[in-house]
């Protein structure tokens, strides 16, 4: 239950952060309106309050987002910005998170 749950904490991070981001992205590179960088910011402050729900420690939650962020990366592009990952993306993706699994879940004495 442990491994869904922080499962679903990396997944609602991981929305905070791209979605975050990407409003702020859209304000600033594409000239929308200044609230979609304010509403990016929250989104980001929000990220920061999620990833305190991890049950492990700073640097290994944080390491694992980058992994996690990775492949929801390339799907938010592939759904929103109809970039079309190609096999490379998706390599490197699966490595990234074959490492992250290490880092996060193996077992430790």
């Amino acid at each position: 239950m442990l491994i869904v749950k922080s499962m679903l904490v990396f997944i609602l991070a991981g929305f905070c952060e791209i979605g975050g981001g990407y409003l702020v992205w859209l304000w600033l590179r594409e000239s929308r309106p200044v609230w979609y960088g304010l509403l990016g910011g929250v989104i980001l402050a929000v990220y920061g309050v999620v990833a305190t729900l991890q049950p492990a420690n700073f640097g290994r939650v944080y390491a694992t987002y980058g992994g996690v962020f990775i492949v929801m990366s390339l799907l938010w592009a592939w759904k929103v910005d109809q970039f079309v990952p190609d096999r490379y993306d998706m390599i490197g993706a699966l490595v990234a998170l074959v490492g992250v699994a290490i880092i996060f879940y193996a077992p430790r004495s």
